[in-house]
């Protein structure tokens, strides 16, 4: 069980914790590609098949480990490999990922996301925890947050105790007396563990918690559960 009396801050993630990230991506790629039908014929031709870039992004994920905690930098080097092969000027990646870029922070909440928002920061500093590359203030929830960290400035990712543990600072707390929100079983959920931290997983499918050894303080349908929770 949560230990309420513990808690001095809270982090949370971002992506399918506060919105679900898929209709996001899916609109951000979606206005890649008419950017390109526009600026890039030829490589909007290449791309025109289902899931081509997403391809794309898996090879650079094996050619370019180094950048598996860079969102933004996987895509970007997506972009810039299919503008090469198809013959395009790769120096229309930056301006075609500012097009990406700016969709993807055009995000639809959760019903019970700002709420519980709102009733976290006015009790507890609030730290963004994110392997992804929202922006919270392009967002426009930036005023609900303390600090946020990320796993592209920070240089590695969930679930990483380190990162957890940044986030920690970040809010001028020790890692144990941190409540840490999130929905991924082991990205959030071992993650937070083992750096210490409460952990509530916000479980919204119905999945089985398959890590035997290891359990969250807390289970939750939605972030209004865990509100509910915290007032007790």
């Amino acid at each position: 069980m949560i230990d309420v009396s513990e808690i001095r801050a809270v982090t949370i993630d971002l992506d399918d914790t506060l919105w679900p990230i898929w209709p996001t991506i899916e609109r951000a790629e979606a206005a890649l590609q008419a950017w390109f039908e526009a600026h890039a014929p030829a490589t909007a031709a290449l791309c025109a098949e289902r899931d081509a870039l997403r391809e794309l992004r898996g090879r650079i994920d094996r050619l370019r480990p180094e950048l598996a905690h860079d969102m933004s930098a996987l895509r970007l080097e997506a972009i810039r490999l299919v503008l090469a092969q198809a013959g395009e000027d790769p120096a229309l990646a930056q301006p075609a990922f500012e097009v990406f870029f700016a969709e993807r922070q055009r995000v639809d909440f959760f019903d019970d996301a700002l709420p519980a928002l709102e009733f976290l920061s006015r009790r507890y500093p609030v730290v963004a925890l994110s392997n992804g590359n929202a922006d919270v203030h392009r967002v426009g929830i930036g005023r609900h947050f303390h600090a946020a960290v990320s796993a592209r400035e920070f240089g590695v990712g969930k679930p990483d105790a380190r990162i957890f543990e940044a986030a920690a600072r970040a809010a001028g707390v020790a890692p144990c007396e941190v409540l840490h929100i999130g929905d991924d079983a082991q990205l959030d959920g071992l993650g937070a563990l083992d750096a210490g931290m409460q952990m509530a997983w916000v479980n919204r499918e119905g999945q089985a918690w398959v890590h035997a050894a290891r359990a969250p303080h807390a289970t939750v349908d939605d972030l209004q559960a865990l509100c509910r929770l915290l007032e007790d």
